[in-house]
């Protein structure tokens, strides 16, 4: 399979175009959708601060995206009016291309993230998408829980370059977002922070999602900068 997928994520500095982002989440969809070589696509927003979060980030939006290949991809980001119209909005965007590793669930009725055959075994770096439909009757106790779940992160977790909490909708349809060193420095996280394993065990016994979904990445190019800075360009094999 060639197919890539593409998460890029737009910062919103001023009320004007903050107020512009917000409408885009309903007026951009008859852009976005027409677009040439895009199989499945979302546009969320985001959470505050670190992971989960029921308090929306009002400056930070993103967009999520699966292509057919790597060409179509790039001509959407060099020549779309609607991407152009986010650059022109935005104070700074990041785009991370990554080729899907694994990916078990649903998202909206589809798994769309179909692995890849062009692995690079000398690129170590690991992406994750967690996503999830909550169960309206469990909105309480997983929001409850959500503060003690995060600790490890806002502790900070070794191996871990970035998260972001996203979603299509508050409270209820969530995702977070991150990039991992390593599969070691992933591994670390997920089975042995107590606050996670809990997290995961509530998850079975509660049955707190509707929906989930899964997906570990290998990001392979990053365009752009976040916070200033090119997050993974000193971890991403050159390229040739």
């Amino acid at each position: 399979m060639n197919s890539v997928s593409t998460l890029t994520l737009f910062r919103f500095s001023t009320l004007s175009d903050k107020i512009w982002a917000f409408f885009q989440m309903q007026f951009a969809h008859a852009h976005i959708s027409k677009t040439p070589g895009l199989q499945f696509y979302k546009l969320m927003g985001s959470g505050k601060d670190l992971g989960f979060n029921p308090l929306p980030d009002w400056g930070v939006y993103a967009l999520l995206g699966v292509w057919d290949d790597e060409e179509y991809a790039q001509q959407f980001f060099e020549q779309a009016a609607i991407f152009k119209r986010y650059q022109t909005h935005s104070s700074e965007h990041w785009t991370i291309f990554m080729k899907v590793r694994k990916a078990t669930g649903l998202w909206s009725g589809e798994n769309p993230f179909m692995p890849s055959a062009d692995i690079d075994e000398s690129n170590p770096l690991f992406a994750v998408i967690t996503r999830a439909t909550i169960r309206p009757r469990n909105l309480l106790q997983f929001w409850r829980y959500v503060p003690t779940s995060q600790r490890p992160i806002e502790a900070g977790c070794p191996g871990l370059l970035y998260t972001k909490g996203i979603g299509e909708a508050p409270l209820v349809q969530m995702a977070t977002f991150s990039v991992w060193k390593s599969l070691d420095d992933l591994k670390n996280f997920a089975y042995n922070s107590p606050e996670h394993k809990v997290a995961i065990k509530k998850t079975r016994e509660i049955d707190w999602y509707k929906e989930e979904m899964f997906i570990r990445f290998q990001p392979y190019k990053s365009l752009g900068t976040w916070g200033g800075i090119s997050i993974l360009e000193s971890y991403l094999p050159p390229v040739i």
